[in-house]
């Protein structure tokens, strides 16, 4: 968290999972939460689906001009762009965002990504001064997302009013299934290459080289390849000087391991809260985790392992 990032007002985060089972529900639950934050001069951003959007911008009638909109199959895309977008958003000024993540169609590895972006929310805009309303459609949403509504969120909303919650745990100490756990070990066939300072150019191209060959999209390759050369770069910069990476497919991503055999994992949210613009340092794992589907990371007996993750054809589960 950063502190130095508080508003001039002194307010701060106020996190909110709300859940609702009826299109008349979530206009009770929100249009006057919208009215209330549009009165308080605040920037109003909600976020859901297109007929919801109607719904409410039906019932406000002219003041739906006063609104930001956004699609929320297209908002909640990935979950650390997300993150951006909203720190973007509530950045210096006060704001109402009410938004729906979409649950529907995620993988098991989805779901807990998005249960962590609910998480780590309360640290990228902690000091922001804004109201985030998360819904919950009780009706579709899965099992573990209403789970842990409670333990990523402070504040749980009903019908009568809002409550702080006593499950809440801090994003740093939450621990979600397999967070602890050694990465599993790689199938089939994998791609070894090692490298150093003066070696980063040759190992950039052998990444892309493997992704190409692999059938990913040429964009992606750039991406991927600028991930990698970012972790690979702290490595030599920060860490032991030298590392190695292992290359894989899985189904249809490409896996990156790096290894850096001096590296330390010191910071409880690793590449999740933006840098300081004016910061010359925290933009590799933030740029990283922009860019790829999932970046793991674990300390293995004194090796740092950092597993980037990146479909063929386009970011997964999109």
């Amino acid at each position: 968290m950063h502190p130095a990032r508080a508003h001039p007002s002194l307010e701060s985060l106020r996190h909110v999972a709300l859940p609702f089972d009826s299109d008349a529900a979530f206009l009770g639950a929100v249009l006057p939460r919208v009215r209330a934050g549009l009165d308080d001069g605040r920037h109003v951003l909600v976020v859901t689906g297109s007929q919801r959007l109607r719904l409410l911008a039906d019932a406000l009638g002219q003041e739906a001009g006063r609104i930001d909109q956004r699609i929320a199959a297209s908002w909640y895309a990935h979950p650390q762009r997300t993150l951006a977008a909203f720190h973007d958003y509530a950045r210096h000024r006060r704001t109402l965002i009410v938004g729906e993540p979409v649950w529907q169609g995620r993988s098991e590895r989805e779901v807990r990504e998005w249960i962590r972006y609910e998480s780590v929310l309360n640290a990228a805009l902690g000091p922001a001064a804004a109201v985030v309303i998360c819904l919950y459609d009780v009706r579709t949403a899965p099992a573990p997302a209403l789970a842990y509504r409670a333990v990523t969120h402070p504040f749980v909303g009903s019908p009568y009013g809002e409550a702080a919650s006593p499950a809440f745990i801090q994003p740093h100490e939450l621990v979600l299934d397999g967070d602890h756990g050694p990465l599993p070990d790689p199938p089939g066939q994998v791609t070894s290459v090692g490298f150093a300072a003066d070696e980063l150019k040759r190992f950039r191209a052998a990444v892309a080289d493997y992704a190409r060959a692999a059938g990913m999209d040429r964009d992606l390759v750039a991406s991927l390849v600028l991930s990698v050369s970012e972790i690979a770069a702290n490595c030599v910069e920060h860490g032991s000087g030298r590392g190695s990476i292992r290359m894989w497919v899985t189904g249809r991503e490409v896996v990156c391991e790096i290894a850096d055999p001096g590296g330390v994992l010191d910071d409880p949210l690793p590449g999740y809260i933006p840098p300081e613009p004016e910061s010359p340092r925290g933009y590799g794992l933030w740029i990283s985790r922009q860019l790829c589907d999932l970046v793991e990371m674990r300390d293995d007996a004194g090796v740092l392992r950092v597993r980037l993750h990146m479909g063929l054809g386009g970011a997964l589960g999109r």
